[in-house]
């Protein structure tokens, strides 16, 4: 048996080598490839309309992403802001609502695949408007409703970021994808500068489907005035994936 050990040993050391002298000095064309499974473990909050088990019509689906301080296990921390706080009140909505929760230590833009595969185990359980799919969220979640939506841009009818940040290098995917951008002026958390300039850079793509709304008194917090904001849902419920 150590024998036979041995040899395999000296096999293997003899390929190892020999492979390493035929890519010594080379550039060779490689290629990756593999199929892996990922748990995918997210908390999160689901809101039905009223109405929902009486037809069987289809409905929106809106995604609310929370900001950093409601990461963690505890999903009543996600109740704080937003559309979860406003269910919570009492407050009722004729769309299906999800809101995950970011767990500790991580930031929406470390879970877009996860993200993902919830929306779709979402419109394989229930009667979502498959043309009718909504993203919006604050702060860090404004930062994951960018991320999101580049990641995968065919997926929602409009998005609506707030007081968020991302890069510009990518503007021109979200072109044809009807935005609304919400933000403070006087925001000193996150600059009101990535605002306008992913703003101005989708723009310059050619799009007419964009639009900013800068509030000139408001500071970080300039989500609550646009929950608030009946506006705010007319503008996102008009819209539909043609």
């Amino acid at each position: 048996m150590i024998i036979i050990k041995i040899i395999l040993l000296l096999i293997l050391i003899l390929q190892i080598k020999s492979y390493s002298q035929e890519e010594m000095n080379k550039l060779l064309h490689k290629n990756f490839n593999k199929k892996e499974l990922i748990k995918v473990d997210l908390n999160y909050l689901l809101y039905l309309p009223e109405d929902y088990k009486l037809s069987d019509k289809k409905y929106p689906l809106v995604i609310f992403l929370h900001g950093s301080g409601e990461r963690g296990d505890d999903l009543e921390k996600v109740k704080k802001h937003g559309i979860p706080k406003l269910i919570e009140d009492g407050k009722k909505f004729p769309f299906i609502l999800i809101a995950p929760q970011c767990p500790s230590g991580k930031r929406w833009t470390h879970l877009l695949l996860e993200l993902s595969l919830l929306i779709e185990e979402i419109q394989k359980n229930y009667l979502v408007d498959e043309k009718k799919i909504y993203l919006t969220g604050l702060s860090m979640g404004g930062q994951g409703t960018w991320a999101l939506a580049f990641y995968n841009p065919q997926k929602f009818a409009a998005i609506a970021p707030i007081c968020g940040w991302t890069d510009t290098f990518e503007a021109c995917n979200l072109k044809d994808l009807p935005i609304w951008i919400f933000h403070g002026a006087k925001d000193e958390v996150i600059s009101i500068e990535y605002s306008q300039k992913i703003y101005e850079a989708i723009k310059n793509c050619g799009s007419n489907k964009i639009k900013i709304t800068i509030y000139p008194d408001l500071a970080h917090d300039s989500w609550t005035r646009t929950y608030n904001n009946p506006e705010f849902y007319n503008w996102l419920l008009s819209i539909s994936k043609e």
